[in-house]
């Protein structure tokens, strides 16, 4: 994670309820609007707070995005201390990680949606002040349980483990946006249909069969 702080020290001292108020309000803005279309006087005026509180607690509407985005990386690490990558072998730890993003996604679809928003080049000067991210440590955590599992003879010898955490990472990324983006679940129903996209247990399946395959 990054050691920025996106907001001032005034939002600290205000109470958890406000401050629940303020991400509660902020978060479903961007999320439904869009970085470029939110407004950020509708944001206070929907926390009712007055704009002068908003601009004291957040230097600007970039910090205040990216306070979200933050937010959303803090509940996908807490939820991924459930990965366990020492628990099981390397394709019980992956499935764990599908369930979890499946999961995840679904709790928190209002984040997929922020974070679907600041990958995009137009917001690209904003995930760049995200200079160290929770991305870093998927790469390594990926990048390790694959060499753990090529070292124990549990994937292929000739496997190329960094381009098996690419292809694990894209798998991950893109199953949360097919949840979170009305664009991607028609994507997702289009190639596997409305029954076997609104089944978890079944798209899981599928994915491990191929992951298996690839990597076996």
């Amino acid at each position: 994670m990054s050691n920025t702080v996106f907001y001032k020290d005034t939002f600290t001292k205000i109470s958890e309820e406000k401050k629940d108020i303020v991400f509660t309000v902020a978060i479903a803005e961007f999320a439904a609007m869009g970085y470029n279309a939110t407004n950020i006087n509708t944001i206070a005026q929907k926390a009712k707070i007055s704009i002068g509180s908003l601009y004291s607690y957040f230097e600007s509407k970039e910090d205040l995005f990216l306070a979200m985005a933050e937010k959303g990386y803090e509940l996908l690490n807490k939820a991924l201390a459930e990965l366990h990558p020492e628990e099981g072998t390397v394709f019980e730890v992956i499935e764990r990680l599908l369930h979890i993003a499946f999961a995840y996604a679904e709790k928190h679809t209002d984040f997929c949606r922020i974070y679907l928003d600041l990958s995009t080049e137009g917001l690209s000067h904003l995930s760049e002040r995200l200079t160290e991210n929770v991305e870093t440590s998927y790469v390594h955590v990926y990048k390790k349980l694959l060499a753990a599992a090529k070292a124990k003879g549990e994937v292929r010898a000739d496997l190329d483990v960094d381009m098996a955490a690419f292809f694990l990472d894209n798998i991950v990324v893109m199953l949360q946006f097919s949840l979170a983006s009305s664009y991607y679940r028609s994507r997702i129903k289009l190639y596997l249909g409305e029954d076997y996209a609104q089944d978890r247990k079944r798209i899981i399946a599928g994915l491990m069969r191929i992951v298996k395959r690839s990597f076996s």
